[in-house]
C-alpha cells in the first residue's frame, strides 16, 4: 500500500517490461525493438517515452536480414518533437559494418538528421582505420557523416613524394624550419 498519487504527470500511461516488438513499414517489418522497460509519460511537458534500463534495435532488409543496429544504456523518444536522444554505451552498426560508438546521440526525424556534440569513435573495418573525433553529424542512414573536430593519429610515408605539381608543401612536425605551433605549418609561398 503506498499513498495516493496527486500528480498525475508523475506516472507513465504505459509501463511495460520485457518487450519485444516488430515494426513494419508498408506491410513490410523493418524493425524489431528490444527492451526490459518501456514507460510512456503522455502528461510531462514535452510528453515522451523512456527506455531507462536500455534499448536494442535492429533494422532489417527486405529478406529480413539485419543490416543495421542500435544500442544503448538509456533512451528517450519525445513523441511530439520526433526526436530519440540515446545516452550511454551507444553503439551502432551501419549496412557497411562500421561502427559508431558515443555516451549520447540524437536521431531528429523530422529533420532526418542523426547528431552529437560528444566525443566519438568510428570503427571502419573495410578500410582498416579507426576514425575519433569531437561532434558529429549524418543522414539517418548514418552512411554520409562528418566529424566536426576529428582526431587522431594519421600515418603517411615520409619516403614517398607527396607534393603535387600546383599544391603548397607542408613541413613535417620534425623539421628545423618549422615555424609554428601547429603540428603541420605550411611555409611561405615562393615568388
Amino acid at each position: 500500500m503506498g499513498e495516493a498519487i496527486t500528480e498525475r504527470d508523475s506516472l507513465p500511461v504505459m509501463d511495460t517490461g520485457g518487450v519485444t516488438s516488430l515494426i513494419s513499414d508498408s506491410g513490410v517489418t523493418r524493425y524489431r525493438v528490444n527492451t526490459r522497460e518501456w514507460l510512456v509519460y503522455d502528461r510531462k511537458n514535452p510528453s515522451y517515452w523512456a527506455f531507462e534500463k536500455g534499448i536494442y534495435l535492429e533494422k532489417f532488409d527486405s529478406l529480413f536480414k539485419v543490416e543495421a543496429s542500435i544500442k544503448a544504456d538509456t533512451a528517450y523518444y519525445y513523441d511530439k518533437k520526433k526526436l530519440w536522444e540515446l545516452i550511454g554505451n551507444v553503439d551502432i552498426e551501419n549496412v557497411k559494418n562500421e561502427r559508431f560508438q558515443t555516451q549520447q546521440l540524437f536521431w531528429d526525424q523530422n529533420r532526418h538528421k542523426v547528431y552529437s556534440d560528444k566525443f566519438i569513435r568510428i570503427t571502419q573495418p573495410d578500410l582498416d582505420r579507426i576514425i575519433t573525433g569531437i561532434g558529429f553529424d549524418s543522414d539517418e542512414q548514418i552512411m554520409v557523416y562528418t566529424l566536426r573536430k576529428p582526431q587522431g593519429i594519421f600515418y603517411f610515408d615520409d619516403q614517398q613524394p607527396t607534393v603535387q605539381p600546383d599544391s603548397i608543401p607542408i613541413t613535417p612536425v620534425d623539421s628545423p624550419n618549422r615555424t609554428s605551433t601547429n603540428p603541420l605549418s605550411i611555409p611561405p609561398k615562393a615568388s
